[in-house]
């Protein structure tokens, strides 16, 4: 199975697909639902996972992991909503953790330079759970929503920042230029991926880790915007999944608002439920 093809969720590139080996006695037991002792929990998981890095609680749902803090709010909060899957959810996160831990300090390449969308409250969160590296770049997509640069790996996503764009010595705009570049390359042509939808019903992308970045390749959406008779509302409400449509009648943009807010409270890794029309120049927020 390829990488694009596994759920590679987002911590700021602490989410890797997988499980964690060697944990059995801890999956064994019962997993706590108070925070403090959820907490702990997961601390323990990784303590078993990464022996050669202090992991301390430094308060309920945060943890340090060497110089990396880590806010476990997205986990626990799976594991609330979803009990049957929690084991699954924390050794996803594990496995993160350890990836990440092990290619920290991988030199950035330019051809790892990809590009993802997150919304701007998550990034905000997102970036005071991660250790000093350097500021992270940041570039608007549309109301609430940006567009990050990563490094993409075999083995995870982490985010590209400061430190990483002056040791390629480029500038934030090169940075852009060249992590859109590659995603456009990385891609299937949209048309070969996408089928324009049909009166009544909607289209879908997913299944692939950068789904969502294909929102940067905006001369990309035109042809199917063309075969939609140049309507098409987009919604994302998980970083790997895309639901467009080609009708902008109040009935069906409130259907396809109404999908979106769904998938995106059943998502483990929840982006957006706000809809976004194309335009030539952009995504412009339906209100």
């Amino acid at each position: 199975m390829s990488f694009r093809s596994r759920m590679c969720g987002w911590l700021i590139a602490l989410f890797v697909a997988g499980d964690l080996a060697g944990a059995g006695v801890a999956r064994a037991q019962p997993i706590p639902t108070d925070e403090p002792a959820f907490t702990a929990f997961v601390a323990a998981r990784i303590r078993a996972a990464v022996r050669d890095t202090p992991v301390d609680i430094k308060g309920p749902l945060t943890l340090s992991i060497g110089s990396l803090q880590a806010n476990l709010d997205r986990v626990y909060a799976f594991c609330k909503a979803n009990a049957s899957a929690c084991s699954k959810e924390i050794g996803t996160y594990v496995s993160g953790v350890v990836a990440t831990t092990g290619n920290r300090n991988d030199p950035p390449s330019r051809a790892n330079l990809r590009v993802v969308v997150r919304s701007a409250d998550y990034m905000r969160q997102a970036l005071r759970e991660v250790d000093a590296r350097g500021p992270a770049l940041m570039r608007p997509l549309a109301e609430g929503l940006v567009l990050v640069p990563v490094l993409d790996s075999p083995q995870t996503v982490k985010v590209f920042n400061d430190k990483d764009r002056a040791a390629l010595g480029l500038t934030p705009d090169q940075v852009f230029d060249i992590a859109i570049a590659n995603v456009r390359s990385n891609l299937k042509p949209l048309m070969s991926a996408a089928k324009p939808a049909v009166p009544g019903q909607f289209g879908t992308l997913q299944g692939d880790y950068y789904a969502t970045s294909r929102l940067a390749l905006i001369d990309s959406w035109a042809p199917l915007a063309q075969a939609q008779g140049g309507v098409l509302i987009v919604a994302v409400p998980s970083p790997d999944l895309v639901i467009y449509s080609g009708q902008d009648s109040s009935t069906a943009i409130d259907a396809l608002r109404t999908l979106a807010k769904n998938m995106m409270a059943r998502a483990p890794k929840p982006l957006s439920a706000t809809l976004l029309r194309w335009t030539p120049k952009g995504w412009q927020i339906v209100r």
